[in-house]
């Protein structure tokens, strides 16, 4: 077939150039309107389900609230993991679905269990919501909002009325969450004892209220000729209509609302604040929808703000700058970018200092942008982003992408000063000997481009986080990879004799002199080395088991630590701490951040933001931090950033990523890179547990960043009500509990609209001053017979304690011990910790401990490149098989795997010594170039022998491997090169993941070429076997 097509592009010369041109076209026009982002789509079809349970514990909401919806959604199809955290009125339920599944369908069977659920949820509990479809990206972009003379009420009105609606305006926004300011309540403040004074009760309080805010429609009236809508309007507005609602008639007297209750516009009881640059005020963080082009959207918000700015109310400020995502894209796809070009710089330079010819060297980097455009074509018929990935494993490929042109070119150009050195009588035409020449070496490197192929079919066997990771890379790198050899087997041919017979180098007997004598010397001091097989058997031998001992003793991780240019800081007090303490120690915090010439801006947000799906509790804060980094490194800026963070007292604070750390959430259900996981039934002994952990984790060689998921009691005011009691007065349970939930926490009684936006009008019986457990007592509640007790007659009111928040994993309790790792891979940490907890769990059978997070997908992605890489490596010797007919030659080309190696262990040694997913691809990686060099060799050798009838078989092998010197180096060294300039920027954002494997192929490449040269042709020369057509043919 190759044959054929290499003689079809030939005699259609034309055609094929004008293929290749609109090839060209094509993907340029489709490349400058792809997606871009900084990573492929990593969400996890999974759905948040929150359940508001206003006022309860967290341990109710566990039992009567989360446990239910749990149970609903257990057994659900898809669904591989369930997770949930119970707080103080608040139930969070995380429902992931398997990889793979549609996000739409995952909702809809969330959708379908919950709806069978709702009747069993206790009155008062709202329906359960699932929140907005979002990327795992997380937010995009947060801003800010301060002012110099208007109240922190008055912001968050504006940042939650006209602001947040025209964020959500914006298309492929799908939530804009508000965070910090005071909300705005209408509140109708009863003093107690004015209602004990009138005898009234909150009741009638309530109902008068209800039944005074409301419109009514009284139906039409038809009169000449119209049709006249007739209403009632009753919706309260001011704070004085409210004052002026009756409750009842005492001696024909009106008694209103404003006799028993002050009536204002005030902030109810806080949940969260926020502050910018270490002034309160309001956050916004923006998430976008998932598959949403990130820049795109960044720039329509951009235009967005631009207007807004220009209409913000007088002494209003927008702070932009607190975190855009769109800057990390953007700086990371350039740096891929450049390192791009500048491998194409490498790779023109090899072809053009080894061919010394400029038409030469135009014809091999053809190859180049034909091949890159295609790959994004393929990119855009899968779904795929332009993203660091799929840009770094075009990156990979640069130098690859050259080497079935080189060996055409070279052969090509050999074959026709060969040519021309004849007879003119003896001359075969140019047509012929481009043919000639390209259909000679198409054998070898089909098959050399099949087994690099082969190889990275490990990528697309990889699952979850990686496997979407990866995937991207291993496309991008095999399209532009297939694509350079079919331009190989047709354009180049095309060009070669377009070019190239005209040409004065071809006209030369010989090439370059420091070719020929490099050349010369190869074939000379590979003479004298040849007939020392066992020496260099034993020698290699010994490389390859040290380098294997190395390896063994290398560190292990998942991912290289990104530089996404800002930090995440969450920083965590005590449970239990009310809202001004938080805000206290948050401030502390955020003066230190500030304090570091590094930090050009610092969002703050205490608490939970409005429909926060990962927010906190009140008793921790979130920072977003954006960096500059010029004097030093950031590793040392973190380094005395932990310890001054360290300085400050009775605060937990873990440093992570806004990606990273959103996808070790994803992982783990923790905000940090390792996760240690305890299960059982007790809450206390669970503490107790990870008190235990934690002292020794602590110990451990590595661990940063060390943190307990805070488990402990908070105060709890408890009405602990007597039977007898309620059934004396006729009272149920629920009926007092009730009352007394709508005393103590507010009832809401209606809205009121303004501007747009409706505040809840509310009713409590709090006065000027807090509840206190003497006033409590008298709360009064009205019985069936109309008497009035107070609530002390019911029951008693303790001061109880109770914990503050209970989490699950599978419908068990559990509580997470995190950590992230410094200066030592995670699964070497891991591993230590592993040993010293492991003690603490012998002879407990209710309680157990499971470790998760980034080390855990290492795991599962070393065994499966491990497994499947296996299976390639036989693939490709039976691969090798069929082409060569000889198991004993594909044995002896698949030396340049131990070869590659070698090398590669040293690489990643130089890399920081620890084997990561993306070292280990670029093993992958490396294999199959390695292969491509003994494919040439071996092939040429046995072309040597059946075509030019060489019958000497140890002179086969040295001008084989002579005539073979000149397109290995090129090809080994324009690979090799090609990521230098990836393997020089590891510190860049963008190349993180990339910068390893770079290293790691960059030095196998050189330890499989320099070897190669010479142990290949000493070993085929001691162990290979002479062919001849005839010997040929049989076999």
């Amino acid at each position: 077939m190759m044959d054929y097509l290499i003689n079809w592009a030939l005699r259609n010369r034309a055609l094929t150039l004008a293929c290749a041109l609109i090839l060209l076209g094509v993907g340029i026009y489709n490349s400058l309107r792809m997606q871009v982002d900084v990573l492929p789509d990593l969400t996890s079809p999974s759905v948040t389900v929150m359940t508001d349970a206003e006022g309860m514990a967290p341990v109710e909401v566990e039992n009567l609230v989360t446990r239910p919806i749990e149970a609903a959604l257990n057994g659900a199809p898809g669904v591989r993991r369930i997770r949930s955290t119970s707080s103080v009125g608040l139930s969070e339920v995380w429902v992931d679905f398997d990889w793979g599944q549609k996000v739409m369908e995952s909702r809809q069977v969330v959708a379908e269990r919950l709806a069978s659920v709702v009747d069993e949820l206790p009155p008062g509990v709202e329906r359960p919501l699932m929140a907005p479809d979002s990327s795992i990206m997380g937010e995009v972009m947060f801003v800010g909002m301060t002012s110099t003379n208007h109240s922190l009420m008055e912001l968050k009105k504006y940042a939650r009325g006209e602001f947040r609606r025209r964020i959500l305006s914006a298309p492929g926004v799908a939530e804009a969450i508000v965070s910090g300011g005071e909300e705005r309540q209408y509140q109708v403040r009863i003093e107690p004892t004015l209602l004990a004074q009138y005898g009234l009760t909150l009741d009638q309080v309530s109902t008068a209220l209800r039944e005074a805010n409301q419109n009514v429609s009284a139906g039409v009236i038809n009169e000449r000729g119209n049709q006249w809508l007739v209403l009632g309007e009753g919706r309260l507005r001011t704070v004085e209509e409210i004052g002026k609602i009756l409750i009842d008639l005492r001696e024909g007297q009106p008694l209103t609302i404003a006799d028993v209750a002050r009536v204002e516009i005030a902030a109810p009881l806080a949940r969260g604040s926020a502050g910018v640059n270490g002034m309160d005020g309001v956050v916004i963080g923006i998430l976008k929808q998932t598959g949403v082009n990130t820049l795109e959207l960044t720039r329509t918000l951009d235009l967005l703000f631009d207007d807004i700015e220009f209409h913000l109310p007088a002494g209003v400020s927008l702070h932009r700058g607190l975190f855009r995502q769109a800057d990390f894209i953007e700086t990371a796809i350039a740096n891929v970018e450049r390192v791009l070009l500048e491998g194409i710089v490498l790779v023109i330079l090899v072809v053009f200092v080894f061919l010394g010819n400029v038409r030469a060297t135009l014809i091999t980097i053809v190859a180049i942008p034909l091949s890159l455009v295609s790959a994004v074509l393929f990119l855009k018929g899968f779904g795929v982003t332009i993203n660091t990935m799929s840009l770094g494993g075009m990156a990979i490929a640069i130098g690859a992408l050259v080497d079935d042109a080189v060996i055409d070119v070279e052969n090509v150009f050999r074959r026709l000063r060969q040519n021309q050195n004849l007879p003119p009588q003896e001359r075969a035409s140019s047509l012929r000997t481009v043919l000639t020449a390209s259909i000679e070496i198409r054998s070898s490197i089909v098959f050399a481009t099949l087994i690099i192929g082969l190889v990275f079919i490990p990528l697309f066997f990889l699952s979850g986080v990686e496997g979407r990771l990866m995937a991207p890379l291993g496309l991008a790198y095999l399209a532009a990879l297939f694509t350079s050899l079919l331009v190989a087997v047709t354009v180049t041919p095309v060009l070669c004799y377009l070019l190239l017979p005209g040409s004065a180098a071809v006209k030369k007997p010989a090439g370059a002199p420091w070719v020929v004598a490099m050349q010369q010397g190869y074939r000379k001091f590979l003479g004298r080395v040849i007939d020392y097989p066992r020496s260099w058997s034993f020698s290699t031998l010994f490389l390859l088991l040290i380098a294997l001992l190395a390896l063994g003793l290398a560190g292990r991780s998942f991912l290289p630590d990104f530089n996404e240019g800002s930090l995440t800081i969450n920083a965590v007090t005590l449970p239990g701490s009310s809202l001004p303490e938080s805000e206290r120690v948050a401030r502390a915090v955020e003066k230190t951040l500030l304090s570091f010439p590094e930090v050009v801006s610092v969002g703050r947000r205490t608490g939970r933001g409005d429909n926060d799906t990962h927010g906190s509790d009140v008793e921790g804060s979130e920072f977003d931090v954006n960096l500059r980094l010029d004097k030093r490194s950031r590793e040392e800026f973190l380094h005395e950033l932990r310890e001054e963070l360290a300085e400050i007292p009775g605060v937990s604070v873990t440093i992570g990523q806004p990606i990273s750390h959103r996808v070790e959430f994803m992982l783990s259900g923790s905000k940090a890179s390792v996760a240690v996981k305890i299960f059982g039934p007790d809450l206390y002994k669970l503490r107790a547990l990870a008190d235990k952990v934690q002292e020794e984790m602590a110990e451990v060689r590595g661990v940063t960043d060390l943190n307990v998921e805070m488990l402990s009691d908070i105060p709890i005011l408890q009405t602990r009500f007597e039977r007898e009691a309620l059934a004396r007065y006729g009272l149920s349970l629920r009926q007092a509990a009730d009352y007394l939930q709508s005393a103590v926490n507010g009832l809401k009684v209606g809205e009121i609209l303004e501007d747009n936006l409706t505040f809840d009008l509310m009713v409590n019986l709090r006065g000027d001053e807090p509840w206190r457990l003497d006033t409590l007592q008298t709360v009064l509640i009205k019985t069936p017979s109309g008497a009035k007790i107070p609530l002390s007659a019911l029951g008693r009111v303790e001061r109880l304690s109770g914990p503050n928040r209970v989490s699950h994993e599978g419908s068990e309790r559990k509580i997470i011990i995190s950590c992230n790792t410094a200066g030592r891979d995670a699964v070497s940490v891991v591993k230590d910790c592993q040993k010293k907890i492991a003690p603490l769990f012998e002879g407990e059978t209710e309680y157990r401990v499971e470790y998760g997070g980034q080390f855990e997908s290492a795991h599962h992605a070393s065994r499966t490149l491990l497994f499947v890489g296996l299976a390639v490596v036989v693939g490709v010797a039976m691969l090798l098989q069929v082409a060569f007919k000889s198991m004993r030659d594909a044995l002896l080309i698949m030396v340049n795997l131990p070869l590659a190696l070698m090398g590669g262990v040293i690489g990643v040694y130089v890399s920081g010594g620890v084997v990561s997913v993306a070292s280990l691809i670029g093993f992958i990686t490396v294999f199959g170039i390695a292969a491509r060099n003994g494919i040439m060799l071996v092939s040429h050798i046995r072309h040597l022998q059946i075509f030019e009838g060489v019958r000497e078989f140890r002179e086969a092998v040295l001008r084989g491997s002579q005539e073979r010197l000149v397109p290995i180096l090129m090809t080994a060294l324009s690979a090799g090169l090609a990521l230098v300039p990836l393997a020089l920027a590891a510190d860049k954002p963008g190349n993180e993941i990339q910068s390893p494997m770079a290293i790691v192929i960059l030095f196998g490449l050189l330890s499989s070429m320099l070897l190669n040269m010479f142990i290949v042709p000493t070993l085929y020369l001691a162990w290979g076997r002479p062919v001849s057509k005839q010997n040929e043919s049989e076999e």
